[in-house]
């Protein structure tokens, strides 16, 4: 069984020598009680309960997976006593509003509580973290009393949370949805219709779980423009709030997927037979209320991809100190080591692997981490000119932040497999389970091709390509204040090199878009992994910039192995942009001159 121990040091990091926690998001108003020492505590606990109660039941949870029987759903043994403590330890009321019984926290360090939680046990994490993405909702868009009924019991966790918005019929394409919503004298709704890959549509964890569903009226004009969003609990509180009144409201778990990965997750294809609901927000406004979700979600997916890395990562890098394996090369001329045999992490390949884990795995918390700080100045600054450039911020971040650093977790834990050798692909030693959940990562809340397209058509020529460029003059700011440090001389320079890379390929891009779509649509993917490896680059640009001016907060070989992993990343990772930038501007004619048959 994988073991774990919680990054404290690396947030401690990060929150007081990089981004200055306090100085930006504890001085919010409403937030002066979340010092660092009220986050680091809470942070301190969440990862005692995720190495405690949580990692224990994953390797077996993945291995029962869930089961239904007599149209109940049941989440594997463990799971719901560990759910009851998860509820008592109030994690799920940690950044809800204190009128409706929330603890009132940043809504960073709710996201930094969900890395731990995914390093426990990633299939687990899914039904709060789905739970906070209805609670941001209907919060956003509910009426008062929806908000009375419903917030209360997502933020103590009794009532758990869904989306709901693919159909048998229509996947990431929203407007062939079917689902008809026909309007009741009392103001409710009638649901019917299918919805299908719904994490955490049933369960045996809650009392309840409240379904956010894409729908449409009777009068809704075609496409995109009719989707209407409405809540739909799957048992009616008949009498009002009275969690002892539920009765059946017509929301029937037809199966539950056999997965490859996140077994313990109950994927469900749920029919609404008439089923009864609110709408939620504006009619045909639907899908501006459920962005408020899927974008939530969607920085949810980089924190749990970075968790389940993290502990590859940890693992990895253990049994490489352990395992013994022939003899690694020494430098010419250099007198021999005794033994027969030297641990594998003396080995350079395996050193470039656990390296570029290392790279990829700190690198994409400190871009969550920056993000999930954003997120509190959008929602708490009392300047509205810092509110609106956070919001732009990660208008442009999020399809990057999901995309990247899924498609680094894949990465990530692949190489923990490597490193393991034979080991690895072995399911007692739990690292091919954190592959195949890291797997789910780069698909759900919209496949990693479609973030790019978003990024490429949509979030780069936004007010003319404002937070694009805002972005660049940043990182060339970082550059020239930094390039005069020896030590960081050539980390400065590779870096350079790329942002020019990234540069050219936003005017190409840019232009492509207006001039021939296709070209643009053909190298988006490159173009969003160019600019996460120039957004990773920048943060271990200031990474490093902090170890050097390092106040004795962590040992000096921790800030020896972040200098170390800064080069790394620049000299081994970060040149990939070189050849991105190649394929972008070769466009689409070898991808698009065949015809289907030929592929």
């Amino acid at each position: 069984m994988p073991h774990y121990a919680p990054p404290l040091p690396e947030f401690q990091f990060l929150l007081q020598e990089v981004f200055d926690y306090e100085a930006t998001v504890t001085a919010l108003p409403g937030l002066q009680d979340a010092t660092m020492d009220i986050v680091l505590a809470a942070l301190e606990a969440a990862g005692a309960f995720s190495k405690n109660l949580l990692l224990p039941i994953n390797l077996d949870g993945d291995h029962e997976g869930c089961a239904m029987a007599h149209g109940k759903v049941f989440t594997p043994s463990g799971y719901k006593q560990a759910y009851g403590d998860f509820r008592e330890g109030g994690w799920p009321s940690l950044a809800g509003d204190p009128n409706y019984g929330g603890q009132g926290l940043p809504l960073s360090l709710a996201l930094f509580v969900r890395e731990f939680i995914a390093s426990g046990s990633m299939a687990f994490g899914m039904y709060g973290g789905l739970s906070q993405g209805a609670y941001r909702a209907i919060s956003a868009h509910g009426s008062d009393f929806l908000k009375s009924l419903f917030l209360p019991r997502l933020i103590d966790g009794s009532w758990t949370g869904t989306m709901c918005l693919t159909e048998p019929e229509s996947g990431s394409d929203l407007s062939q949805l079917r689902t008809r919503a026909v309007p009741e004298a009392d103001g409710t709704y009638r649901l019917t219709g299918a919805k299908i890959f719904i994490s955490g549509g049933d369960h045996d964890l809650a009392d309840n779980i409240v379904h956010l569903v894409l729908g449409r009226l009777p009068d809704a004009p075609p496409g995109t423009r009719g989707i209407s969003l409405f809540v739909v609990p799957k048992l009616w509180p008949a009498a009002g709030q009275d969690s002892a009144s539920l009765t059946d409201n017509g929301v029937i778990c037809s199966s539950i997927e056999h997965k490859m990965g996140i077994r313990a997750s109950a994927t469900a294809a749920l029919n609404f037979e008439g089923a009864r609901g609110w709408l939620l927000g504006e009619p045909h406004g639907g899908l501006r209320a459920m962005f408020t979700m899927m974008n939530s979600s969607r920085v949810g997916v980089a924190v749990q991809s970075v968790g389940v890395a993290e502990l590859s990562l940890q693992n990895a890098r253990s049994y490489a100190l352990e395992r013994r394996q022939g003899r690694a090369p020494q430098p010419a001329g250099a007198k021999p080591i005794g033994g027969t045999s030297d641990p594998i992490i003396m080995h350079p390949d395996v050193r470039k692997n656990l390296l570029t884990m290392k790279a990829l795995v700190e690198g994409c918390r400190a871009l969550y981490v920056e993000q999930a700080m954003a997120l509190d100045v959008r929602a708490r600054h009392a300047d509205a000119a810092a509110q609106e450039r956070a919001d732009s911020d990660l208008a442009l971040m999020t399809p990057v932040l999901k995309s990247f650093i899924s498609d680094c977790a894949v990465e990530t834990t692949r190489l923990g497999i490597v490193i393991y050798g034979g080991h690895g692909y072995v399911h007692e030693n739990g690292m091919e389970q954190l592959l195949r959940d890291a797997s789910i990562v780069p698909l759900y809340e919209g496949t990693n091709g479609i973030q790019a397209i978003d990024l490429v058509t949509r979030k780069i020529p936004a007010d003319g390509g404002r937070a694009v460029n805002d972005f660049l003059e940043r990182v060339l700011m970082s550059i020239n204040a930094l390039r005069g440090r020896s030590e960081l001389a050539a980390v400065c320079a590779k870096l350079g090199e790329s942002l020019i890379h990234l540069q050219q390929a936003t005017l190409f891009m840019q232009d492509r878009v207006k001039s021939d779509p296709v070209t643009a649509a053909a190298g988006a993917s490159d173009y969003l992994r160019m600019f996460g490896l120039v957004a990773c680059g920048h943060a271990w640009l200031r990474i490093a910039a902090a170890a050097l001016r390092a106040r004795g907060g962590q040992s000096p070989t921790f800030y020896k192995g972040k200098l170390a992993a800064a080069r790394f990343f620049m000299n081994h990772l970060l040149p990939d942009t070189g050849r991105l930038a190649c394929t972008i501007r070769e466009g689409a004619a070898s991808i698009v001159d065949l015809q289907p048959e030929e592929l």
